[in-house]
């Protein structure tokens, strides 16, 4: 299949130093330079995508930018011997929307070593339901792991849990075996929270505020989306020996906890970048996804809008007011 002279694409650009955003038509010309070329099928509207979109936070590295931080979709040329014309792939993080034209646009132009192998048992728009939040979760749950923290220690905390990190990782755990607690800030998402598999809900304003520097030792790991304060409780609470993945600021950039949890309980914070991680955790992550991740609750998780809806749902995002993971349909 051959690519359009034209086609669909949300541009932001900064005009007379101010920030604007439109869906417009680009040429393959217009693509920045890559190796690979891919018709995107699917992308989605993350955390981050709200931030690039508001321009909230200076991530825009230059303009005119794409945003769109993930992509899956099918490639229609590449020069790199990785990749042939009909292979299906997923890409996030390495600077997609930030640094690089992203997702959100009918074709990308990327580099071919930014690229993972679509697993077999996911449709393209499967794997943005899953997408950067997903496979973030996959990659929280894994540093966990390796820490030791096991089924058999006791519950296991994750914030944000109605977020897009968040309902996966509650999926996740679920089904390793772990006893998961959910904590969210909207009672109402506590039907959705246990049909993912969640034990117990506990309401995010119990960590919300500065809390003692150690408490009552409640979790034997975290997965933790909202850093400040919220990160600080978690940490207070770990038991001897936890860990928590940390791996978001939707509360804050700043951490403000004390060295006693980590001095006198032997607790663990494992940071979890899922921009830059190494290919082979990358692709052990995807592997994980395919092999445990129940599909029936990709459906529950997961919505539908198509590029022209973006505008609308980035807002909301920042605001947490979307339940899980919303895919942007760019094949429609």
């Amino acid at each position: 299949m051959n690519a359009p002279d034209r086609f669909r694409a949300i541009v932001i650009d900064k005009v007379d130093g101010v920030q604007k955003a439109a869906l417009r038509a680009v040429t393959l010309d217009d693509l920045p330079a890559g190796n690979v070329l891919v018709r995107v099928e699917a992308s989605t509207i993350n955390y981050k995508d709200g931030l690039l979109l508001s321009g909230a936070i200076p991530l825009i590295h230059s303009y005119p930018m794409v945003p769109g931080i993930d992509l899956a979709g099918t490639v229609i040329e590449s020069s790199d011997p990785r990749w042939k014309p009909g292979n299906r792939v997923v890409a996030n993080g390495f600077g997609l929307g930030e640094a690089h034209w992203g997702g959100l646009a009918e074709y990308a132009r990327l580099d071919g070593s930014w690229l993972v192998a679509c697993p077999e048992r996911f449709s393209s728009e499967q794997a943005m339901a899953i997408g950067t939040a997903g496979y973030t979760a996959m990659v929280c749950v894994l540093a966990l792991e390796r820490q030791g923290v096991a089924p058999s220690k006791g519950h296991i905390l994750v914030s944000g849990a109605s977020g897009g990190v968040g309902s996966v990782a509650v999926s996740l755990l679920a089904g390793r075996g772990y006893q998961v607690t959910a904590m969210t800030g909207r009672v109402a998402e506590r039907d959705y929270l246990m049909e993912l598999g969640a034990s117990a809900i506990v309401d995010r304003a119990e960590f919300t505020e500065p809390g003692k520097p150690l408490q009552e030792e409640r979790w034997s790991g975290a997965v933790d989306t909202a850093g400040s304060h919220i990160l600080a409780n978690i940490c207070a609470q770990l038991k001897y020996g936890g860990a928590v993945a940390a791996t978001g600021i939707a509360m804050g950039t700043d951490f403000p906890a004390t060295m006693y949890p980590l001095a006198l309980r032997n607790i663990t914070i494992a940071g979890v970048d899922s921009v830059y991680a190494p290919m082979p955790l990358r692709e052990m992550a995807w592997r994980c996804l395919a092999a445990e991740l129940d599909q029936k609750h990709l459906e529950t998780i997961s919505s539908e809008i198509t590029l022209d809806e973006v505008f609308d749902l980035a807002p909301q995002i920042l605001a947490g007011k979307i339940r899980g993971r919303t895919i942007v349909r760019l094949d429609k």
